[in-house]
C-alpha cells in the first residue's frame, strides 16, 4: 500500500516538473532572453525526416492519381481506335465486295458482248445443292421473264449448264459438271470434235474429262474447247474450258484428256440464261 502511494507522489511530481518546464520553455520563446536557436535545430532534425515522408507519400498517391489518369485517357484513345479500325474493316470489306460484284458483272458484260447474237436475261443463284460445287442450283427468273426448258446457261467466263425446271419466278439449273452430265464439244481451232463428261470426283482438281476425240491434229494445252455444232441441246461455239492434258488411246484414232472448265463452279451468283433453244430432242 505505501508503496502504490509512493509511486503515486512520484508521478505526480514529475507531471508538474513537466507543466512547470513547458511554460517556462513557453515564456521563454515570447522572451528574447534565450537563444532559441537550437531548440529549432532540434526540432528540425526531428521534424524534417517526417515532413519529408509525408511529401514523399503525398508525391507518390499525386503520382498514382497521374498515371491512373493517363491509364484512363488511353483506354479511351485505344477504345476509339479500336472503333476506328472496325468501321474500317467494314468499309475496305465492302469496297473489297464491291470490287469483286464489278468484276463478275464485267466479266458478264464481257460474255453478253461475246455471244451478242443471242437474247439473254441476267439472273441470281438463289439456292444451290449441298456440296462444294455448284452442280445443280436454282436462280431467280422462270416463265415471267421468258425462261423455259433446256436453255442454255453461262456465266462470266463460260458455259455453265442448262435449265431443266422452271416455275412462274425461278428455274432449275443442272451444271455440265454434275455427274453423268455430258456436253457435245470441239476444239475451236480444228473443229475437232469430242464429248465432256462431268464428273464431280474430278472437281477437287478443277478438272473435266473428255473423250473420243477424232484427230490426227496436234492438240497442246491451253487450246479452247467449245460447244459442237452438233450438239443437241447446247447452242453452238459457247466455251467450255481449255486443254490441260491430252493422250492418244490405245487404238491410236482417238485422244482422251482433261480440260479446266471456264466457269467458276465453286462461286457462282449471277449468269446469263440465253434465251434460244437449240432442239427439244433427247439427252447428250
Amino acid at each position: 500500500m505505501n508503496k502504490k502511494k509512493k509511486s503515486g507522489l512520484k508521478n505526480r511530481h514529475l507531471y508538474t516538473l513537466l507543466v512547470f518546464f513547458c511554460i517556462a520553455a513557453i515564456i521563454l520563446t515570447l522572451t528574447d532572453l534565450v537563444n532559441i536557436g537550437p531548440v529549432q535545430n532540434a526540432a528540425g532534425v526531428v521534424i524534417s525526416p517526417i515532413q519529408n515522408g509525408i511529401n514523399q507519400i503525398g508525391s507518390w498517391f499525386r503520382d498514382k492519381g497521374e498515371a491512373f489518369g493517363d491509364v484512363k485517357k488511353l483506354t479511351e484513345e485505344n477504345q476509339q481506335l479500336k472503333e476506328k479500325v472496325a468501321s474500317l474493316e467494314e468499309t475496305n470489306s465492302t469496297l473489297t465486295m464491291d470490287q469483286d460484284e464489278l468484276k463478275r458483272l464485267r466479266s458478264l458484260y464481257q460474255m453478253d458482248q461475246n455471244y451478242s447474237q443471242y437474247e439473254k436475261v441476267g439472273a441470281n443463284v438463289i439456292a444451290k445443292d449441298p456440296g462444294n460445287w455448284y452442280d445443280n442450283f436454282t436462280i431467280n427468273k422462270g416463265t415471267d421473264d421468258g425462261i423455259t426448258v433446256d436453255m442454255n446457261v453461262v456465266s462470266g467466263d463460260g458455259l455453265v449448264g442448262i435449265v431443266t425446271r422452271v416455275g412462274k419466278n425461278w428455274a432449275n439449273v443442272r451444271s455440265i459438271i454434275d455427274d453423268g452430265n455430258s456436253v457435245s464439244g470441239m476444239t475451236e481451232s480444228s473443229l475437232d470434235t469430242c464429248i465432256v463428261s462431268g464428273d464431280l470426283s474430278l472437281m477437287d482438281q478443277n478438272k473435266m474429262a473428255f473423250s473420243q476425240m477424232h484427230t490426227d491434229n496436234e492438240i497442246s494445252a491451253g487450246e479452247k474447247i467449245v460447244t459442237s455444232n452438233i450438239s443437241d441441246k447446247y447452242l453452238e461455239g459457247i466455251l467450255i474450258g481449255y486443254v490441260d492434258t491430252v493422250e492418244d488411246d490405245t487404238n491410236h484414232l482417238t485422244k482422251t484428256g482433261y480440260i479446266v472448265p471456264a466457269a467458276d463452279f465453286a462461286h457462282l451468283q449471277e449468269v446469263l440464261v440465253i434465251k434460244q433453244v437449240k432442239d427439244t430432242g433427247g439427252d447428250e
